[in-house]
């Protein structure tokens, strides 16, 4: 089980998306709503934290992306089938290069 959660709240449209790809066993509700659970580690949340600065957590440990990360997710999982995705789409959703300078550490300035 995953200490931390990704909250993928779901219109009529990624409803469809993810129906197409046979997740619908996969959705819950929260709050009244449709969504998708994504979990992941300790180590994941600290990567998110930082590409995404805005990003708080809930009682429960779960977060909502912003709208870009939320539809990149979204296509991952659609695309894999599955919402066990964590260890590929956080290659995709943490940039650790993100807001560094293009020369970056050690290259003393050239």
């Amino acid at each position: 089980m995953a200490d931390f959660f990704i909250n993928v709240f779901l219109d009529d449209e990624k409803l469809k998306k993810i129906e197409s790809a046979e997740l619908a066993d996969q959705v819950i509700e929260i709050d009244g709503k449709k969504a998708l659970q994504v979990g992941m580690t300790k180590k994941d949340k600290k990567k998110l934290i930082k590409g995404f600065e805005e990003l708080t957590f809930d009682d429960s440990n779960a977060c909502v992306l912003p709208e870009d990360g939320e539809n990149t997710l979204l296509g991952i999982i659609t695309d894999m089938k599955s919402v066990d995705v964590m260890k590929f789409a956080i290659t995709k959703l943490y940039n650790p290069l993100a807001g560094r300078d293009v020369f970056g550490r050690g290259s003393g300035g050239r």
